[in-house]
């Protein structure tokens, strides 16, 4: 392809993601293909020759797209959104253009130094104080990994990074027992095993519980056991459950343990200032990490990873061979030393164009159009006697659970809800998901989508309830 048909087609594709966006609403939610149905229609060896580039396309549409799950649909409502916006998207084709390697300051000075203010803008934005520096990774699982690495390299002195954890006594992490399934595999890829992790009990919030959290602190040294790093949840998974993070953290500055908040989702509620109670007690935190790619209409990959104490975080992840000593090293940021991978993607952009084509306040309005919207369908549901808020809204989460007049048989209704959302996701106007709470199966929903409208949330219980209707016993 030459740069004039790379000019022809690339004006066609903009077209065609316009047409996309601007019609997605008409497309079933998920993907209503059966497994092996797409490979199917592949062919079983690459391509010796050239093929046209309309013969790409027409096959794009034919075979790749029914695959697709839409998860910028506006009834998309499943896990958590996985946002994109029209400047994202635009600063993303730049990105892809541009194509480079953003590892040094050297290898795009612009990358790096984009990075450091847009993150500083963000700090301020979401209410973390002075003294927190930030560097976008690709995930929250990244971020929590190098949080358990740098926790358990200052539990042990910087021992285990020189000599293995041979070495060094048992280390322990502590999460609740609704966090997100990251933390038990950061420990265990930081080496640390699964028996290092205590997942702590909750209360009737799903919340961490303090008392609980200190006590098997206490429990672990007394044992012989070193406690490293707590990771509190703000938003869990499940539930959009908020630990407690004043008293979480009191409990670790006395203890000495190293304290990492996984905000993924919930995060970019901060921008809206009542929403700042989720982070009293931020002074004892070490390192945050929230999502602009779940909630901040940026595209995935874009997570903010905050730390108090940048030098720890590079002290435990930097290797210096000669080929990447430059002349400014030491005297510039080099990312490289603040994350898992060498090579990095130009992530800045995308955020900086969101936050400068939106402004803050629209980004304000559209995340609290979402938690109203939410606490609508939570009024709702609450309202109807066939159905069972279980949780929230938390944000702009909520979980529900059918529970048909006459029905009392907990297998049942955990069946009849089975049932229910299987249905809801083979229809294809609508996603959920599932989740287990306190042994009963419910069903979550989770607003939050670019283009989600106050009429699909509206639309969303009408489907609920039509095929809960059409299933019922």
């Amino acid at each position: 392809m030459d740069l004039e048909q790379f000019r022809r087609e690339a004006h066609r594709l903009v077209d065609w993601m316009a047409d996309y966006l601007a019609t997605i609403e008409h497309r079933p939610v998920r993907a209503q293909v059966q497994p092996g149905e797409v490979v199917a229609q592949l062919p079983g060896e690459a391509p010796v020759g050239a093929e046209p580039f309309d013969a790409i396309m027409a096959d794009f549409e034919r075979i790749v797209l029914p695959g697709i799950t839409h998860w910028q649909h506006p009834r998309f409502m499943a896990y958590f959104p996985a946002n994109a916006s029209p400047p994202s998207v635009l600063a993303e084709m730049l990105t892809a253009t541009i194509a480079a390697q953003c590892m040094l300051w050297q290898t795009s000075p612009a990358a790096t130094e984009l990075e450091s203010r847009v993150l500083d803008w963000v700090r301020r934005l979401i209410g973390l104080p002075e003294g927190f520096a930030g560097v976008i990774q690709d995930s929250a699982s990244s971020a929590t990994l190098c949080a358990v690495l740098v926790a358990r390299e200052r539990a042990t002195g910087w021992q285990a990074d020189r000599a293995g954890l041979r070495t060094v006594p048992p280390l322990a992490v502590y999460a609740s027992e609704q966090a997100h399934s990251s933390v038990e595999k950061a420990v265990r890829i930081a080496g640390l095993g699964r028996e290092g992790l205590r997942l702590v009990p909750t209360d009737a919030a799903f919340a961490m519980r303090p008392d609980a959290l200190e006590a098997a602190i206490r429990a672990d040294r007394a044992a012989g056991i070193v406690p490293a790093c707590v990771v509190a949840s703000l938003g869990t998974t499940g539930v959009g459950a908020c630990d407690p993070l004043a008293a979480v953290g009191t409990i670790c500055r006395e203890q000495g343990v190293y304290l990492h908040v996984d905000a993924a989702w919930a995060g970019s509620a901060l921008l809206c200032p009542e929403q700042h109670w989720m982070i009293e007690g931020i002074e004892n935190v070490d390192s945050f990490v929230f999502n602009p790619h779940k909630w901040l209409f940026t595209n995935f990959d874009c997570s903010a990873h905050f730390v108090r104490d940048p030098e720890a975080l590079v002290r435990t992840l930097t290797v210096m061979p000669s080929y990447l000593v430059g002349r400014e090293t030491g005297q510039v940021i080099d990312y490289r030393d603040w994350g898992i991978p060498l090579g990095r993607r130009f992530r800045a952009l995308k955020l900086w164009f969101v936050l400068r084509s939106y402004g803050v306040e629209r980004l304000q309005a559209m995340l609290r159009r979402h938690m109203a919207w939410a606490k609508e369908l939570a009024d709702w549901i609450a309202a109807d006697p066939d159905f069972e808020l279980v949780t929230g809204p938390n944000l702009a989460l909520l979980s529900f659970r059918w529970q048909p007049h006459g029905i009392e048989n907990e297998a049942v209704l955990d069946g009849l809800n089975e049932r229910l959302l299987h249905a809801i996701n083979d229809d294809g106007r609508l996603y959920l998901t599932q989740n287990r709470l306190k042994g009963r199966y419910t069903i979550r929903v989770s607003v939050g989508g670019t283009w989600t409208e106050r009429r699909h949330v509206e639309e969303a219980w009408a489907l609920i309830r039509e095929i809960a209707a059409r299933l019922r016993p």
